[in-house]
C-alpha cells in the first residue's frame, strides 16, 4: 500500500527557494567577490580618470580657452544623459532573472564613448574637437545611467549585505591607489609634455584599456544567481504611475532620496574646484597631476574607513561623515586665497597648504558620498523593487547633476566663485540636517523586523 506524498504549501516552497538562493550566493561569494573587486580596481579606475575633479574640467577649459560656461556645459551634458536612462534601464531589467548580459552591453557602450574622447584629439581640432568631446560626454552619461542600475543590482544579488562595505572599501582603495598614481602621471607627464601631441587623448586611451580589462574579467568570473521571485513585466508608463507608492510605502526612503538629491545639488561647485585653485597655484600639467593625486589619494586612503564604518554601523553614519568632510573641504578651499604664503623649509604652509588639504577632504567626501548613498539605497524596501529604487535615486541625481554644472558656470562667470561655493555649502548643510533628523538607518529597521 502506497501513501500519496502531501503537497508542500506555497510558504514552504517559497522558503526552500529562498534558502537555495542564499546558498548559491554564499557558495559563489569568493569568485563573485573577486570579479567585482577586479572590475572595480581596473574598470572603475579608468572612469575615475575621466570623472575626476581635475582632468576633464581642465581639458574642457583648455579646449574652450578658459570658459567656465563650457566647463559647466560639458559636465551638465554628461549628467543630462543619465536623467532618463536609469528608469528606462530599470524597467528593462527588473523582470529579468539575469541582468549580467544587459550590463555587458551597457558597459561596452560606455567604453565606446571613452574611445571617442581618445580618438577625437588625434583627428580633430578646434570647434569640431570640442563638439565631439561634448557629444561623447552626453552619451557616456546616457549609458552610465542604465549601467549603474544594472551593476548595483548585480552587487545586491551576489554580495551579502554584511560584505558590501568590505568589497567596496578594498575595491575602491586599490582602484583609487591606481587612479591616483595614474592621474598624477597623466598630468605631470602625458599632459605636461603633450605626449604624441595629444596628452589628454592618451590619458583617455589609458582609461579605455583599464575599463575594458575590468569588464572582461567580470564577465568571465561572475556567476549570477536566479532569484526566487522577480517582478512581473509591466508596461513602462504603467510602471511610472507606480512611483508614488514606493515613497508612500517607505517614508525613510523618500527622505533619503531628498537628502541625496540635495547633496547632489551641492556638487554645483565640483567642476570648478580645480579652476578656483588655479587662482593660487599655476594651473599647468604638474598642478593638475598633484591635485589629482591628492584627491584620488584621499579616495584611496578613506575608502577602507567608509566601508568598515558602513558594515559595522550602517551607511547612514558614513553618509553623514562624508557630508561633514565635504562642507569642511569647500570652506577650506574658499579660505585658501586669503591665507598668506608662509614658507618653512621650502614648503608653503599657507595658501597652497589649504588647497592641498581641501582637495584631500573633497576627494574623501566624494568617495564616502558615492559609497554610502549607493549602498544605503539597497537596504530600503523589498528586493524586487531594488531596480526602480536605484533608478529613482539615479534619476534625481542625474537631473541635479545635469542642471547644476551649467548653472554653476553662470554663477562663477557673473557672481564669482565665492557665491558659487557658498551656495554649495548651503545645499550640503540642508542635506546633512535632513539625513540626521528624518532618515533612520534602514538596517536597524530590518533587525527589528
Amino acid at each position: 500500500m502506497t501513501s500519496e506524498a502531501h503537497p508542500r504549501s506555497p510558504e514552504v516552497v517559497a522558503a526552500d527557494a529562498e534558502a537555495a538562493y542564499e546558498k548559491f550566493v554564499w557558495d559563489n561569494l569568493p569568485r563573485n567577490f573577486v570579479g567585482h573587486f577586479v572590475h572595480g580596481a581596473l574598470g572603475m579606475t579608468g572612469f575615475r580618470l575621466v570623472n575626476s575633479l581635475t582632468i576633464m574640467p581642465a581639458y574642457l577649459s583648455y579646449l574652450s580657452g578658459g570658459s567656465t560656461l563650457i566647463v559647466g556645459l560639458g559636465q551638465s551634458l554628461q549628467q543630462l544623459g543619465g536623467v532618463v536612462s536609469p528608469v528606462v534601464g530599470a524597467a528593462f531589467i527588473e523582470h529579468r532573472k539575469k541582468v549580467l548580459p544587459v550590463s555587458m552591453v551597457m558597459g561596452t557602450l560606455m567604453r565606446t564613448q571613452i574611445l571617442g574622447l581618445a580618438a577625437a584629439g588625434f583627428f580633430l581640432h578646434g570647434k569640431a574637437l570640442l563638439a565631439v568631446v561634448l557629444t561623447c560626454l552626453f552619451f557616456l552619461g546616457l549609458f552610465s545611467g542604465a549601467q549603474g542600475v544594472a551593476f548595483q543590482l548585480l552587487m545586491a544579488k551576489v554580495i551579502p549585505i554584511t560584505r558590501r562595505g568590505a568589497l567596496q572599501a578594498i575595491r575602491n582603495a586599490v582602484g583609487g591607489a591606481i587612479a591616483a598614481g595614474l592621474a598624477w602621471w597623466a598630468g605631470a607627464y602625458l599632459v605636461q609634455r603633450n605626449i604624441f601631441h595629444n596628452g589628454y587623448g592618451v590619458t583617455f586611451g589609458v582609461a579605455l584599456v583599464l575599463t575594458t580589462l575590468g569588464l572582461t574579467v567580470l564577465a568571465t568570473v561572475m556567476r549570477e544567481p536566479i532569484p526566487p521571485t522577480v517582478r512581473a513585466k509591466t508596461p513602462f508608463f504603467a510602471r511610472l504611475r507606480e512611483f508614488p507608492s514606493l515613497f508612500a510605502q517607505d517614508r525613510g526612503f523618500m527622505f533619503f532620496m531628498i537628502a541625496q538629491t540635495l547633496a547632489t545639488a551641492g556638487r554645483i561647485g565640483a567642476p570648478f574646484y580645480i579652476l578656483f585653485a588655479g587662482h593660487t597655484m599655476t594651473l599647468d600639467g604638474k598642478t593638475i597631476g598633484l591635485l589629482s593625486l591628492i584627491s584620488l589619494g584621499a579616495d584611496t586612503a578613506t575608502n577602507l574607513v567608509w566601508g568598515l564604518v558602513g558594515d559595522r554601523f550602517g551607511f547612514r553614519l558614513s553618509f553623514v561623515l562624508a557630508l561633514i568632510a565635504w562642507i569642511g573641504g569647500t570652506v577650506l578651499l574658499m579660505a585658501a586665497p586669503s591665507m598668506p604664503h608662509i614658507y618653512v623649509g621650502g614648503l608653503d604652509l599657507g595658501a597652497k597648504a589649504f588647497i592641498l588639504i581641501a582637495f584631500f577632504a573633497l576627494g574623501a567626501a566624494q568617495s564616502g558620498f558615492l559609497m554610502s548613498s549607493q549602498t544605503m539605497v539597497l537596504e530600503f524596501g523589498s528586493r524586487d523593487d531594488i531596480p526602480m529604487r536605484l533608478a529613482l535615486v539615479a534619476t534625481g541625481q542625474g537631473a541635479m547633476n545635469a542642471a547644476t554644472p551649467l548653472l554653476g558656470g553662470l554663477i562663477a562667470a557673473t557672481l564669482g566663485f565665492e557665491v558659487l561655493f557658498g551656495l554649495s555649502v548651503a545645499l550640503l548643510v540642508l542635506a546633512l540636517g535632513l539625513l540626521i533628523v528624518l532618515v533612520e538607518e534602514p538596517r536597524n529597521r530590518r533587525r527589528v523586523a
